[in-house]
């Protein structure tokens, strides 16, 4: 089971830039202090002019590819991943980016890693934000880890002290569960935002639990989507009764199956969430939608 997430899909491949990431140590927290100092996020960290990063930079946020995204992280610092860098000499990027880059280190060093979409409970007290953090096997079990975060993070929800090595699995909820929780009507649906300013529909409630249980079943998969891109059923609609009922079904296959490759490849090649050779996707800055053809 394992062996499957410790090898590469083509969004974590480092290719020829396997090299230079090499001294990074074949452990989590090493690998999970390193991922966090290669991204400044391009919303969560401030303003990014007020850092000094010029407009052009901003077309960083739309890399998917771990090799394209480790050479320009080369680019600005050729002297390896590990090390602090200046905010400019990170990638600008979002927690899909750390986490694609965490999986990418881990399974370099031949550990199972994986990408998880959900949310999270402790970034605004009230709120399950849109986010991203990756799982790596440790000790016989998953560990959700959070390369965006620093030791002794504080949830401003309740003043509980976080690790970012193991983080609770009920204050980042993946997609199936927050779906089915969502459903069951133990969470409100109205609390699962990208951000709680950010009012745009398709953004909220239903039309986001949906996208991020699509995302999910992509990213175990080991196809680790960018968080913008558009296909099948996340689409930004709001599921109507039978498709709600469908998805019940996947959300719950997916919790059981979670560590089946088998299962997730099935679950990925349902109508609505197989990934096509052509997505759509829209830059979140400038607001405007291309066609991406995709490597295989």
């Amino acid at each position: 089971m394992e062996t499957f997430w410790a090898e590469h899909g083509v969004m974590s491949d480092p290719g020829a830039l396997a090299e230079w990431i090499d001294r990074v140590p074949a452990d989590p927290v090493a690998i999970r202090e390193a991922a966090g100092r290669l991204v400044f996020h391009y919303r969560a960290h401030g303003d990014v002019a007020e850092h000094g990063f010029t407009p052009d930079r901003m077309a960083e946020i739309n890399l998917r590819y771990a090799q394209d995204m480790f050479a320009r992280l080369r680019e600005l610092d050729p002297g390896g991943p590990l090390g602090d860098r200046e905010p400019t000499r990170r990638l600008l990027g979002c927690c899909r980016d750390f986490t694609l880059l965490f999986v990418a280190l881990a399974r370099h060093k031949g550990l199972p890693a994986r990408s998880r979409v959900g949310f999270a409970s402790y970034f605004v007290p009230g709120w399950y934000l849109d986010h991203v953090v990756p799982e790596v096997w440790v000790d016989d079990r998953w560990v959700l880890m959070e390369p965006e975060i620093g030791d002794g993070y504080v949830d401003p929800t309740d003043g509980a002290v976080l690790d970012p090595c193991d983080l609770p699995r009920d204050r980042f909820l993946v997609g199936p569960q927050a779906w089915l929780d969502a459903r069951a009507g133990t969470r409100d649906p109205e609390n699962f935002v990208v951000a709680p300013d950010l009012m745009i529909p398709d953004l909220r409630s239903w039309p986001y639990l949906l996208h991020n249980l699509v995302l999910d079943v992509a990213a175990l998969n080991k196809q680790e989507m960018v968080l913008w891109d558009v296909w099948g059923l996340a689409d930004g609609r709001v599921p109507d009764d039978d498709e709600a009922a469908r998805m019940d079904e996947i959300g719950r296959r997916m919790l059981a199956g979670a560590d089946d490759p088998a299962v997730v490849a099935a679950l990925a090649a349902e109508s609505g969430f197989r990934v096509p050779d052509v997505i759509r996707s829209i830059d979140p800055v400038v607001q405007v939608w291309s066609e991406v053809e995709l490597r295989r």
